[in-house]
C-alpha cells in the first residue's frame, strides 16, 4: 500500500484524468509555477545559507537564459521563504535576483504550538520584513497580499499528532493577514495531505482542524466567486497521481506529487502526467494550472534546479510545444498563476499575458524591472 494513501487515494480514483486535446483554433494554455519551499538555512549556519543564496544569484540567470515560453518570457521561480528564519543578508540578494529575473518571494512558515494571536504576530512580522525588501504584491486597495505554504505540510493543524501548527482556525487567520492563496498541497505521502485532490477550490474555515478537506470549486461566473468572502481561502493544488510507467519493484506505481528534487528530476513523461491531472476552472477557458514544488535551498535539489536536468526539461518543453501547435506553455510566478485563475473566473477571454496582474499587483521590487 502506498504510504499515506488513505487521505487521498479514494478521491484520486474518483477523479478523471484529462485527455490531451489541442486545437490550433482554440489553443490549450498551460501555466507552470515552480513554488520552492526555499530553506537555505536547512541543516547549516548563516554562512552556509549565504553561500547557497549566492549560488542561486550567480547561476539562476544563466540557467534560464535562452529559454522562452509561448509569450516570449523566460522561466520564473517563486521562493517561499521561511519567515521564522529571516535574515536581511539572505533576503537582500534574493530580492535583487527577483528584480533581474521576474521571479518573486512569498511566505513560508514552520511553527508549532501556536494560537490565532501568536500566529497573527508572526505573520505580520514576516510580512513587514519581506516588504522592507520590496517583496510581496498588493491589491487595488494597497493592502499587502501574499501566497502561503505551510512548513511541514501541517496546514490548519492537519497533522494527526496535533504538532507543527496548533491553530485550528489557521485559514481564517491567513485570510485576515492578507493571504490570497494557499499553495501547500499536495503533501502526499505525508498524513497532512488534504482529502481534496487535483482541484482549485475555496476552503471555508470551520474552526476545526483540516478545514481544507472540503471546499467549493473555482468556476466561471462572478456569482460563484468566493475570493472576496472573508471566510474562504483559495486552495491551489499541484497535480497528484500514480505514475504507472515508473514502478517500485516492478509492481507498485510511483507516487507523482509534482516535486522536483534530486531523486525525481523533471521529465517530459512527468509533464504529460501533470497535463492529465492538473486542475482548471470549471466552465472556464482551456487553461491548465500546473503548480510544482521543490526544496531548492539545499544542495542536492538545487543541483537539479540549476543543472543540466532542468535545462534538458526546458528543451523538452520547447520541442513538445513545437510539435503541438495548439498548445501554449507559460512560465508564471505563484502570484501570476492566481491572477490567471481569477481572470478565468471572471470570464477573461483575451491573451493570458494581459491577465498576469489581474487582481494582485506585482511587488515593488519588480517595478521598472528589465526582466525577461
Amino acid at each position: 500500500m502506498l504510504r499515506g494513501a488513505k487521505q487521498w487515494l479514494v478521491p484520486y480514483l474518483r477523479s478523471s484524468a484529462r485527455r490531451l486535446e489541442v486545437h490550433p483554433d482554440r489553443p490549450l494554455q498551460v501555466f507552470i509555477a515552480l513554488c520552492d519551499h526555499f530553506e537555505p538555512l536547512h541543516h547549516t549556519d548563516l554562512q552556509g545559507a549565504k553561500r547557497r543564496v549566492q549560488t542561486w544569484c550567480e547561476q539562476w540567470p544563466a540557467q534560464v537564459n535562452g529559454f522562452h515560453d509561448h509569450s516570449g518570457r523566460g522561466p520564473r521561480h517563486s521562493f517561499f521563504y521561511p519567515i521564522e528564519k529571516y535574515h536581511a543578508e539572505l533576503l537582500a540578494p534574493l530580492a535583487d535576483l527577483c528584480a533581474r529575473t521576474g521571479s518573486e518571494v512569498e511566505v513560508h512558515l514552520h511553527h508549532d504550538n501556536d494560537n490565532a494571536q501568536s500566529l497573527r504576530a508572526k505573520l505580520q512580522q514576516g510580512i513587514d520584513e519581506l516588504r522592507s525588501h520590496g517583496l510581496l504584491g498588493q491589491d487595488a486597495q494597497g493592502k499587502t497580499r501574499f501566497a502561503f505554504i505551510h512548513g511541514n505540510w501541517a496546514l490548519d493543524n492537519s497533522h494527526p499528532s496535533g504538532r507543527r501548527c496548533g491553530v485550528n482556525d489557521e485559514l481564517a487567520v491567513l485570510r485576515q493577514a492578507g493571504c490570497y492563496a494557499d499553495m501547500t498541497m499536495p503533501a502526499a505521502p505525508d498524513p497532512c495531505q488534504s482529502h481534496q485532490v487535483n482541484r482549485l477550490y475555496y476552503a471555508r474555515e470551520d474552526g476545526r482542524a483540516r478545514s481544507q478537506d472540503e471546499g467549493f470549486p473555482c468556476l466561471r461566473g462572478a456569482q460563484q466567486n468566493l475570493r472576496h468572502h472573508p471566510e474562504h481561502l483559495l486552495m491551489v493544488q499541484g497535480p497528484l497521481a500514480l505514475n504507472w510507467r515508473w514502478r517500485k519493484w516492478g509492481l507498485l506505481p510511483r507516487l507523482e506529487n509534482a516535486e522536483i528534487c534530486a531523486s525525481n528530476p523533471p521529465s517530459l513523461q512527468r509533464f504529460q502526467l501533470w497535463l492529465k491531472h492538473a486542475p482548471g476552472i470549471l466552465n472556464g477557458p482551456p487553461w491548465i494550472f500546473i503548480k510544482l514544488h521543490s526544496h531548492g535551498g539545499i544542495e542536492p535539489n538545487f543541483q537539479v534546479l540549476l543543472g543540466e536536468a532542468m535545462r534538458r526539461f526546458y528543451r523538452e518543453l520547447e520541442q513538445f510545444s513545437t510539435e503541438h501547435p495548439g498548445l501554449g506553455i507559460h512560465f508564471v510566478t505563484a502570484r501570476e498563476m492566481v491572477n490567471l485563475i481569477h481572470a478565468a473566473e471572471d470570464g477573461h477571454d483575451g491573451p493570458p499575458s494581459a491577465a498576469l496582474n489581474h487582481h494582485i499587483a506585482a511587488p515593488p521590487v519588480l517595478a521598472g524591472s528589465s526582466s525577461r
